[in-house]
């Protein structure tokens, strides 16, 4: 099995609201190794979108342990959290988040000014994400040019364009049709065939079916955790693996 990539040991969140506490994870454990797709499903209220903020060091946990790549990430200030995030995740939203002034090109580069890379380099970065995306062709558009699903590939390549250890995708085909999901689906299929760790979180079983692995919450607990039957070899080139059916 390859080496392990997140270990969280025994975690909770708990939020106040009012005189109200919500324990909105209890104690949760969990390791998800090198180069899993692993899709964190629940209903709403489950804990799956907390956990979710948890992993992409968006926020921290009330208790237990939190290691990212070897690294200790649970106790960490917020500045140490962002270099953290900006280093080794990649994130994909439901709502794209894309700058509408940017072409679609400088939206792509906008992480690695954060991260100080040269222009030349932005560029060839984000240009080479682009290409990864499938996007050449709308490197120079805006983003109210684009289709939803070409938005959604703008979005990818950004989350990309850091070479980052983990995507972490949040409802990434929400507000697309059931075309353009199974193409954006094949994308993240693609990227995990390159080597990445993903993590999708999705209330939807369809999606979910595209990952190898499923983690379901449930009123902050995992309820269950088990390798997708749905998932099989092929022998092509592009897509090494596919869901039964598609």
């Amino acid at each position: 099995m390859n080496e392990v990539m997140i270990s969280i040991d025994k975690i909770s969140k708990v939020y106040k609201m009012g005189d109200e506490i919500i324990n909105a994870l209890k104690s949760v454990t969990l390791e998800i190794h090198k180069n899993e797709y692993v899709a964190l499903m629940g209903p709403s209220g489950s804990g799956k979108s907390t956990l979710m903020n948890i992993l992409g060091c968006l926020d921290s946990p009330t208790q237990g342990t939190y290691i990212l790549n070897g690294i200790d990430v649970s106790m960490m200030s917020d500045g140490d959290l962002a270099e953290v995030r900006n280093k080794q995740i990649g994130f994909v939203f439901q709502t794209f988040n894309l700058l509408p002034r940017l072409s679609a090109l400088d939206n792509v580069a906008l992480p690695l000014v954060y991260a100080g890379f040269s222009k030349q380099n932005r560029q060839e970065k984000a240009i080479e994400a682009m290409q990864k995306v499938g996007l050449a062709d709308r490197m120079n558009h805006k983003p109210n040019e684009l289709s939803g699903g070409q938005r959604q590939r703008v979005a990818i390549a950004r989350a990309l364009v850091n070479d980052p250890a983990i995507i972490l995708a949040d409802e990434p085909t929400g507000n697309l049709d059931t075309k353009t999901s199974v193409e954006i689906m094949g994308i993240f299929e693609r990227i995990h065939n390159a080597g990445n760790t993903v993590i999708l979180v999705t209330h939807e079983p369809d999606i979910a079916d595209h990952a190898h692995r499923i983690v379901k919450l449930r009123d902050g607990l995992i309820e269950a955790d088990f390798q997708n039957e749905h998932i099989i070899k092929v022998d092509d080139p592009e897509h090494h693996y596919k869901v039964k059916g598609i």
